[in-house]
């Protein structure tokens, strides 16, 4: 791997809220819940190079410290934040970080489906370092797709962060079509 480093930005709300309001109707179980380190290990053997994940998290009422061991053990660095409840917390601090990262080397994977990112994320895009977008393709803001130059993968079928599988409706193409998926 190259001395380069890609920075793993995950909005934990943000993938948590579409999991379990937009793709499970309910809270996910712990099998349905994404395997973060196969997110960062995805994204080293994609573009060839470290990743260093922050993952971003709402502790204004409380501090989960098994998932913070988790997320530590697992090589992220957690970011738990605190805030009035009329803030968008976590999407502040993104930005933050998005803005901060425009003067230092590295490229950047944004794990968000949110559309507030899409200024500071198209900033980032074309000067010479790769952005990419780490998302359920379904549910990924058009201001995101619409940054020219951005990179997208999903986190179930790029990624492969789950283990079981979610039930989806997606588009597929007609290469992959098997009718064996469809007949039980």
């Amino acid at each position: 791997m190259s001395e380069r480093v890609t920075w793993v930005l995950v909005d934990g709300e943000n993938i948590d809220a579409t999991l379990g309001a937009s793709i499970l109707g309910r809270r996910p179980q712990p099998e349905e819940r994404p395997r973060w380190d196969r997110i960062l290990t995805f994204i080293a053997s994609r573009w060839n190079q470290s990743a260093k994940g922050l993952f971003f998290l709402n502790a204004s009422t409380n501090l989960p410290m098994p998932f913070i061991q988790a997320l530590l053990a697992l090589g992220y660095q957690p970011v738990p934040l605190s805030g009035p409840a009329d803030e968008k917390i976590v999407d502040i601090a993104v930005q933050r970080t998005l803005r901060a990262l425009a003067g230092r080397e590295g490229d950047i994977v944004l794990v968000s489906h949110d559309r507030d990112f899409a200024q500071d994320l198209g900033s980032l895009a074309g000067d010479g370092r790769r952005v990419g977008v780490l998302a359920f393709h379904e549910f990924r803001s058009s201001e995101l797709t619409a940054i020219p130059g951005v990179e997208f993968f999903d986190l179930e079928y790029d990624a492969q962060a789950f283990d079981a599988r979610l039930p989806r409706v997606r588009v597929i193409s007609i290469e992959e079509f098997d009718p064996a998926e469809f007949l039980g």
